[in-house]
């Protein structure tokens, strides 16, 4: 129980630990885009290896796939609605909501693996989910504050992001070691859709603005860091 809090608390603090840098910390655009991208080569391994291809495995094709489109269906619709009709501007609320639409499920499988995984397998897994969230934040919270918006109240949305993922982790561990693994994997499927729409939507995008063709090396040592991360719980 206490790795399960331990655990939990690393992997939530890393977007408030992101929050409180992109506020406060000397975040160039250039670092900010390269560190974007990173995340962006983390999030495409998640995405694959973690989320969709577990399901690919056991369920006829159609299925996951389905799951798949539905969660970049929602995660473009959201974010549509987010930049377009809500605010006059994203100022961040676009990766915030691609950290939440991914981070929802991620943690509930988070807290489902917890149950009985191995440490390597827990390190692999919470390992990548800090690399991605810890440079979003960073860069949401930073556009967010460019935006016009004030200190404390972005520390207190981003802080408030990571106590819904928390409570999603904890949700994962104590209630949904009793449902199916059927079930699991639409849920993850639903997850990586979010996460390849968001990857087209916001973080590619932002990290070239910012940091022109620096991001495509950014975005291979992401890629190599978790398919590192995903060996060890191999």
């Amino acid at each position: 129980m206490l790795t399960t809090i331990i655990v939990i608390c690393v992997v939530s603090f890393a977007l408030i630990a992101g929050a409180l840098w992109g506020v406060y910390g000397n975040l160039s655009n250039k670092t900010e885009g390269f560190l974007v991208a990173l995340a962006g080569g983390a999030l495409m391994v998640s995405a694959v290896l973690e989320l969709i291809q577990p399901a690919l495995e056991k369920e006829p094709i159609i299925t996951p796939l389905i799951a798949v489109f539905a969660g970049a269906i929602v995660f473009t619709i959201l974010d549509f609605y987010v930049k377009e009709k809500w605010s006059t501007s994203s100022g961040g609320s676009g990766l915030l909501a691609a950290i939440t639409l991914d981070g929802l499920p991620e943690n509930l499988a988070l807290g489902v693996a917890l149950i009985s995984a191995d440490p390597l397998t827990v390190a692999a897994l919470s390992g990548s989910i800090v690399l991605s969230n810890l440079p979003e934040a960073a860069g949401g919270a930073k556009e967010m504050k460019a935006d016009g918006r004030s200190s404390k109240s972005i520390i207190w949305l981003w802080t408030a992001t990571a106590i819904v993922l928390s409570i999603a982790a904890l949700v994962g561990y104590f209630f949904f070691d009793k449902v199916s693994n059927d079930t699991l994997d639409l849920i993850r499927c639903f997850a990586g859709g979010a996460v390849v729409a968001s990857l087209a939507i916001e973080v590619f995008p932002k990290a070239f603005k910012e940091d022109k063709y620096w991001t495509g090396l950014a975005t291979a040592i992401g890629l190599v860091l978790a398919f590192y991360l995903n060996t060890l719980g191999g």
